[in-house]
Parts: C-alpha cells; structure tokens; sequence
C-alpha cells in the first residue's frame, strides 16, 4: 500500500495522475480488435468512430462486446490504480483516461466519443453512480434504439445523480466536466437526431 499523500507536495501525484489516467485512456482497443480480426481500418467503416458501436456495424458482436469492456475497463483500471493514493488523485485519473480516449495522441487527437470509458471510471469511483449511469443508459437505449441517446442522457444525468447519491461536489464538478466534453464530441449525432437522421442500434451507418 502506497504511503500517504503529503498534500503540500501532492502535485507530482496528480500529474502523474492525469498523464497515467490520459495513456491507458488512449488506448484505442476497438481499432486494435478490427485490425487483429482482418477488417481492416475502423475508421474506414460505418460511422468512421472507433468505440463499440461502430465495431458492431462491423456485424462482429463479439468484437464489439470486447471493445465495450475494454473501453471501459481502462477508464476504470486508470481510477482503480489512482485510487491507492487518494480520492482526489482518482479523479484527476479519471478525467485523464476521458480525455485519452476522446483525444488520443496516437490517432492525431481524434479518439472515440468516450461513452463506454465514462461509464467505466464512474463505476470504479462509485458503483452506485456507475450503476445508475449503466442502467439509464440501457433503458434509453431499449426505449428509443438510439445509442447516441442514451449516451447524451446518461452523461447529462450524472451530475444530478451524483449529487444526489453522494453529495459530493467533487464528484458533480467531475461528471459535469465529462458530460460537456462526451456531448461535445457528439455534436453530429445531436444535429443528425434533430434532422431525425440518426441511425438506430443496429443500423449500417451514422
């Protein structure tokens, strides 16, 4: 077990933090998957995205489902692995591995939409919150078919159901700053959405 944080030199750990949490955030697992499995570029597919749901226009659900949890299992071994030195050093993390998949260096800054990772660093910083986030998500999704939705309501969600639950200001702050950034990078959907062209689950394109 790590020694306690010093907080008058806490900065070389949150920075660490953020570089950590950003790295293993980066990591763009569903390019990888499709590459290995001989589909060729991801981005050359579909949507041009590099998350789960894109995987699944590929007509491969297991990759898919591989991309989903590995999307997220970094966002969450990021805040699981910064947890050891404190909650505040967990969030930093958190926002590192968010920013990482949305902003991969690797890929020229142009990363996935950073649904599943999201969701993945919430659960690890609270499974209550996580859980709820999951669950809305799944329920948008199985009312409307529109993954983009369900993602866009989820996050927006957050916040309030942090506050909520945990009454934690930090914790609002954090799931607030990821909503803007997730509902950012989806920008197309929403104007697809409001043009009623957003492709459903299971659709060929978008």
């Amino acid at each position: 077990m790590p020694d306690p944080i010093s907080w008058e030199f806490a900065w070389p750990y949150l920075l660490a933090a953020l570089v950590g949490g950003y790295l293993l955030g980066s990591v763009p697992f569903g390019l990888v998957l499709t590459r290995l499995a001989g589909l060729g570029d991801l981005r050359q597919m579909g949507s041009g995205n590099i998350g789960a749901t894109n995987v699944l226009r590929t007509g491969r659900k297991g990759l898919a489902a591989a991309t989903l949890i590995l999307d997220a299992g970094k966002g969450a071994a990021a805040v699981l692995i910064a947890k050891l030195w404190g909650p505040d050093v967990a969030l930093v993390a958190a926002f590192g591995a968010v920013v990482g998949h949305l902003f991969p260096v690797w890929l020229g800054f142009r990363g996935g939409k950073g649904v599943a990772t999201t969701l993945g660093v919430l659960l690890a910083l609270s499974l209550p919150l996580g859980a709820a986030s999951c669950l809305l998500w799944l329920l948008v999704a199985a009312l409307f078919r529109f993954s983009s939705l369900a993602a866009l309501v989820s996050v927006a969600a957050a916040p309030v159901v942090a506050w909520f639950l945990l009454r934690d200001l930090q914790m609002v702050q954090l799931t607030a700053a990821l909503a803007v950034l997730v509902w950012l990078r989806h920008h197309e959907n929403i104007r697809r959405l409001l043009a009623g062209q957003e492709p459903k689950i299971g659709g060929k394109k978008g």
